[in-house]
């Protein structure tokens, strides 16, 4: 009949330990040394080897040939202890005795001296579970035992014993097991077992096991029958209810290649699982490819991958929908593709800037149109068109440095030419444009620089007044309107009062000013205005 792994292949010599070489060392070296304590206290993770530990210890104290690190596993008291039915090693649960009288017990066994071996030796497992009165009652004996007593206390909980026990024994740590220590392991056992297996099944069994070899050679039988005596990574996973690795390999390749289909599928396979879990394998997918430095995945890309997932699990920790988190996961990875897109456009285009061929315009970025495809001046005039376009691109670069400071510059700012390194243009601004321009003249400054040439200084000219009917048809010029004064030119619009010079009559032009005070005051401006400030009356009179 079959044994059971965990028990089959159960460590009986200190080198058999897996994973606790410091403790294995100073256990062998107080043997062979004599340095005997009366009590110990072996504590740590279910399943690393606490009570193994306090077996061999026990066969080690009482070998015909030790004390010894080395028993020899022939004596009489070696093949008892192995078999576990040596009267001087006493084993005790304190889960199940754990009241007062369990230890009065135990208390007057210790006065009775060994029958067999050299040491009477009690191992108390769980020993975190004795009542307080029990502690209690152990205390006296477990400080001052006789000489051929020895205590082996094991424990998953130091923290619940009382500070009097703890100071009574020597305190062994038993650390969790390293998983490359558990995988050397348990593919060792399928050796000697003659069972075939592949390494990423043995990888998610170990990774199930979390560091307990106990728990790992369960579900190593677990596997061994479930899989038919061929352990592959799809049948594991299936039995362990985790997701299949070759899984998470389609799922982001269709986040890569936006297959959205693809993507739809896999998303309802996933949410068959527990999404907590689903995003675990995930992490630990991710973190494989990154110990791969596989050049899908850089660094940057699986930063923006690691805190999606922990946002996602922060969401689940809140009591958020498994089905929603996990979908929002997959499409905030498949959005976070967009910025790789983004980083490429960008150093596409510091490499144009900055190299010493003629830029060209990025016509597939999505972030702004194109600037006007322009080389920078070399001495002299240049040609008209190559003139407005650098003027366009200087626009262009204030609009991206400040927008209000940009509309400022192409309302009031008009070009003149560009001749001899000299930039001409003309303003017309006031007000609060214009002192925005002064403020932000060291900024233009460094653009104009930079678009028409280091040397290039700016010269500002006055031009005669724009008219004011730009987007009007220009009436035909009449001989009046040369010899006027120059203050009736500065008439509102449509007054009328210039016409009136024109030979017209005076009621018409009574008529138009009536019109334009009655447009005014219905205008929204003046409304919104009477009542912001409550007023009664207003008095229209003419400035003339």
């Amino acid at each position: 009949m079959s044994q059971a792994l965990a028990l089959k292949y159960r460590p009986t010599r200190f080198e058999d330990l897996i994973g606790q070489d410091p403790i294995s060392q100073t256990l062998s070296l107080a043997l062979d040394s004599g340095r005997l304590s009366h009590a110990y206290l072996f504590s740590g993770l279910r399943g690393s080897g606490k009570t193994s530990s306090a077996r061999i210890f026990s066969k080690a104290l009482n070998c015909a040939q030790g004390p010894s690190s080395t028993p020899c596993d022939v004596c009489e008291n070696c093949l008892a202890a192995k078999e576990g039915r040596h009267m001087d090693i006493i084993e005790m649960d304190a889960a199940s005795s754990r009241k007062i009288d369990d230890i009065r017990d135990l208390i007057e066994q210790t006065k009775y001296h060994p029958a067999m071996g050299r040491f009477k030796i009690f191992i108390i497992d769980e020993v975190h579970m004795l009542t307080k009165e029990a502690f209690n009652a152990l205390l006296k004996t477990l400080e001052e035992p006789p000489p051929y007593v020895k205590f082996i206390l094991a424990t998953t909980d130091p923290l619940k014993l009382p500070a009097t026990i703890l100071s009574r024994t020597q305190h062994f740590r038993f650390k969790k097991i390293a998983h490359r220590d558990v995988i050397a392991h348990i593919q060792k056992i399928l050796h000697l077992e003659n069972v075939p297996f592949e390494p990423e099944a043995l990888e998610m069994i170990a990774r199930s096991g979390g560091g307990s070899l106990r728990d790992t050679l369960t579900l190593l039988d677990q596997s061994i029958i479930f899989c038919k005596g061929n352990l592959t990574p799809a049948l594991v996973a299936q039995m362990l209810g985790l997701v299949d690795p070759e899984l998470l390999e389609r799922l982001f390749d269709a986040i890569f290649s936006h297959d959205e289909p693809t993507l739809s599928e896999l998303l309802k396979e996933l949410e068959l699982h527990e999404t907590e879990m689903v995003l675990e394998e995930i992490a630990i997918f991710l973190k494989e490819k990154l110990s791969q430095n596989h050049p899908q995945y850089p660094l940057g890309m699986l930063d923006r991958f690691f805190r999606i997932i922990a946002d996602s699990q922060t969401l689940l920790s809140l009591g958020s929908h498994n089905a929603f988190v996990l979908t929002l996961t997959i499409l905030k990875m498949k959005e976070a593709l967009k910025i790789k897109e983004i980083d490429g456009m960008i150093e596409e285009l510091e490499q144009e800037l900055f190299s010493k061929n003629p830029a060209k315009p990025l016509a597939s970025s999505p972030l702004a149109p194109p600037l006007p495809a322009v080389s920078a001046p070399s001495s002299g005039s240049m040609a008209t068109p190559n003139k407005e376009a650098l003027f366009e691109h200087l626009k262009a670069k204030i609009y991206d440095r400040n927008y209000d400071l940009g509309e400022c510059f192409e309302k009031n700012i008009r070009f003149v030419d560009f001749s001899e390194g000299i930039l001409s243009w003309s303003s017309r601004a006031e007000g609060e444009c214009k002192e925005r321009l002064k403020d932000a003249y060291s900024v233009i400054k460094h653009f104009v620089k930079e678009i028409y040439g280091i040397e290039t200084s700016i010269k500002q000219v006055t031009l005669p007044p724009p008219k004011t009917h730009d987007e009007e048809p220009t009436p035909p010029p009449l001989p009046s309107l040369e010899d006027s004064p120059p203050e009736e030119s500065l008439e509102p619009e449509g007054s009328g009062c210039v016409a009136s010079m024109l030979e017209e009559s005076s009621a018409p032009c009574e008529a138009s000013k009536e019109k334009l005070t009655e447009a005014i005051l219905e205008s929204p401006l003046v409304s919104a205005a009477k009542e912001l400030l409550e007023v009664k009356k207003i008095i229209v009179r003419s400035k003339v």
